[in-house]
């Protein structure tokens, strides 16, 4: 298990929006010497839908020979259809990934659970690793497709020592609350939002996007809760959280390449696919200017 804040990370493209893997494994570097735990690469804040089969497996390569221990890594692996996810799965396995990072498959809308059991199963079975460790990537308001508590429920009971965790993005907390409270389920909430409750109830940490340029208010507020002074953890966490909502605010994917591309001097990290669009430098000025003052506001208090 990584304990601790990942960091979803970044996915850097040059001029031509070929995939740049110099900076993505700088970059790498960089997140996790600031104090991330773990990276998930190729997830919603990586562009994932955007990034091709083989670009994901040439830049998650490039990663391990550049260094990166593939002990911190869940790459993201789900996609629609079976041969390539398993394709993603066993590369991401061999390479010794902490685990894969798996969303449902998300074309088709009003999916039976049987349907998603299917294709977990299906899953597992061509990968056929008995390293395999699955973290299920909960996110409906995007995917479209909803996890319940008793799909989850039955893919553990099925595959205990291969389902062993979830990344909850759905910002429900009812529903992130009872996957906490079941038993040896390594449950990671998808933002800094709920960060103390869900420790409280024995999550290792977050998953957070804002991970990428927000490091240290989210880990401080981490430190704070290994520490159980839920007290101060709860003043630290109300900074983070602010940081949080002003982010969502603005176009979050261009809005942190944006601020990337001013702090580091290199300007292709502006760049995006289609369908997103690069945030127009008036916009990131302000994005930049919220945050600094909310910054400022919270020393002088």
């Amino acid at each position: 298990m990584i304990r601790g804040l990942i960091a979803p990370i970044l996915s850097p493209f040059n001029e031509d929006l070929s995939f740049d893997q110099v900076t993505y494994n700088d970059y790498a570097k960089h997140l996790l010497a600031s104090g991330c735990s773990g990276l998930a690469p190729f997830g919603t804040t990586g562009e994932a839908m955007s990034i091709s089969t083989a670009e994901r497996r040439l830049a998650l390569e490039g990663l391990v020979r550049s260094g990166i221990d593939p002990s911190v890594l869940i790459p993201g692996t789900g996609l629609c259809n079976l041969p390539e996810s398993v394709e993603l799965a066993q590369q991401a396995t061999d390479l010794g990934c902490e685990g894969v990072m798996v969303l449902p498959p998300f074309y088709f809308k009003d999916v039976s659970e049987q349907g998603l059991l299917d294709y977990y199963e299906g899953l597992i079975e061509r990968v056929n690793r008995t390293v395999l460790r699955i973290y299920l990537y909960h996110i409906p308001q995007v995917s479209g497709v909803d996890l319940s508590i008793d799909l989850i429920k039955t893919l553990r009971e099925k595959y205990p020592t291969i389902i062993v965790g979830i990344k909850d993005s759905s910002g429900d907390w009812t529903h992130t609350e009872q996957l906490l409270l079941m038993e040896d389920f390594i449950v990671y909430p998808g933002s800094e939002l709920p960060l103390v409750k869900a420790m409280r109830l024995g999550a290792p940490g977050c998953i957070s996007a804002t991970a990428n340029l927000n490091a240290q208010q989210i880990l401080n507020v981490i430190s704070l809760c290994e520490q159980h002074d839920w007290e101060q953890a709860a003043v630290a966490h109300d900074l983070a959280v602010e940081s949080r909502l002003i982010f969502q605010e603005f176009a979050p994917i261009p809005g942190q390449k944006a601020l990337l591309a001013g702090m580091t001097g290199h300007e292709p990290w502006r760049h995006v696919r289609p369908p997103l669009l690069p945030m127009p430098e008036q916009e990131a000025d302000l994005l930049r200017a919220r945050l600094d003052a909310l910054v400022t506001e919270r020393k002088s208090d």
